[in-house]
């Protein structure tokens, strides 16, 4: 029968051989990585698709219809974001637009 103090030294010896093939597979997977990014001529955007920069700025600035409008002022809001003054604490379905 083994003793724990062998069982230990052969987990940490197990643990030793399981990081150094680790990083020997990591090694490999990375240069083939690079092979065939330099063989196909890829670009980051290829592989990972286009950033959220380019996302964001497609979204940012898209108008929505307007959904009240101010009868006084002939004033426009769509609904999102802060109510404008002239609607705070009226009831919106007056200002509808149909």
């Amino acid at each position: 029968m083994t003793s724990l103090k062998e069982l230990i030294a052969q987990r940490e010896a197990l643990e030793k051989q399981i990081a150094e093939l680790r990083q020997t597979e990591i090694a490999d997977s990375i240069a083939k990585v690079r092979a065939l990014i330099a063989e196909y001529g890829l670009t980051q955007s290829d592989i990972f698709g286009g950033s959220s920069k380019e996302k964001k700025a497609k979204t940012a600035g898209s108008k929505v219809a307007a959904k009240y409008r101010d009868p006084i002022s002939g004033k426009e809001w769509s609904g999102r974001g802060l109510a404008p003054k002239w609607l705070q604490g009226k009831d919106k379905s007056a200002y509808l637009i149909a």
